[in-house]
């Protein structure tokens, strides 16, 4: 798949495909379906299969101080769609000038002239243009019109509600990260740099790599069970966010012991996957009984992710 920032650098062939536009943050299973659509109808059709999305969001640029904090970055997605088979991930680069364009000519410069789609593929609560006045059903006269195929996909509804980016946002953010993980598809995931830290994980016997410079959504305070990849393996994770207060420590703070792994980190960018929650940051009376309770939670992440793999 080829990641593509600038439509002046559009290859011809990826030029009258089917299209699919959209945010796409966090791609879980309701794009997913969109997604397989897309592919199956560009494979009938015999033409390319893109997405077409936006960084940043627009609301990063209309209204900073209420956009989303991201579920994924655009090299995430990208390589997320490629394991769907979409032959091309447009992010535009998104600005005032852009966001302003009404839906005519939404659909007439950037569907039909740039892209000069023969098929879209779109959810039924898409919207486009200023003030997001295109409806779906709008974007079904404008295809009718010129001559493009539209398919509608349904959402996807798991435990009696609609996969969205906002539903998975709450679990996230409450820490119910299994319950997001089921919504995904897979193992909610965050990215930082290894920073160097106290060195206090190292005393207790524990290492932690201190990861900085996040830009994706936080889960909630508490120890997680997670994993990480490391130049092709993986490592069970146990994680802790927020403070230390057994060592009188309020700083946030997200580290992460990779248990099996003995190898330096610093500087590098590292992922990091939570497959479940544990428990509350907790105060102990001591860093033995401190010490104690990791030896217990190690022992958990074991057994979490051996059990989700």
């Amino acid at each position: 798949m080829q990641l593509i920032r600038n439509l002046d650098e559009l290859p011809e062939c990826f030029c009258h495909g089917t299209v699919s536009i959209g945010n796409f943050d966090g791609v879980h299973r309701g794009h997913a379906r969109l997604v397989g659509r897309l592919v199956e109808v560009a494979r009938q059709m015999q033409v390319s299969a893109v997405v077409f999305t936006f960084d940043p969001h627009p609301a990063q640029v209309l209204h900073p101080e209420m956009a989303p904090t991201p579920l994924g970055w655009t090299e995430r997605n990208a390589e997320l769609l490629d394991n769907m088979n979409v032959d091309a991930l447009i992010a535009y680069p998104t600005d005032r000038a852009f966001l302003q364009l009404d839906a005519r000519p939404f659909f007439e410069e950037i569907v039909r002239g740039r892209l000069k789609a023969r098929a879209m593929v779109e959810g039924r609560n898409f919207f486009f243009g200023h003030d997001r006045a295109g409806t779906i059903d709008l974007l079904r006269q404008f295809c009718t019109q010129s001559g493009l195929r539209l398919e509608v996909v349904e959402p996807v509804v798991i435990g009696g509600a609609v996969v969205s980016s906002s539903r998975v946002r709450s679990l996230v953010c409450s820490g119910r990260v299994a319950e997001a993980r089921s919504l995904l598809g897979r193992p909610y995931r965050i990215r930082g740099v290894v920073a160097r830290g106290a060195g206090r994980g190292t005393s207790l016997g524990y290492p932690t790599a201190n990861l900085e410079r996040l830009d994706t959504l936080l889960p909630a305070e508490g120890i997680y069970a997670g994993r990480v990849e490391i130049e092709g393996n993986s490592y069970p994770s146990a994680v802790s966010i927020g403070p230390n207060p057994t060592f009188g420590e309020g700083n946030f703070k997200v580290e992460a012991y990779l248990i099996g792994y003995d190898g330096l980190l610093y500087d590098r960018t590292m992922e990091l996957d939570f497959v479940d929650r544990l428990r509350d940051i907790e105060q102990f009376d001591s860093p033995d009984a401190l010490v104690a309770q990791m030896q217990r939670d190690v022992a958990a992440v074991r057994r979490v992710v051996e059990q989700y793999e």
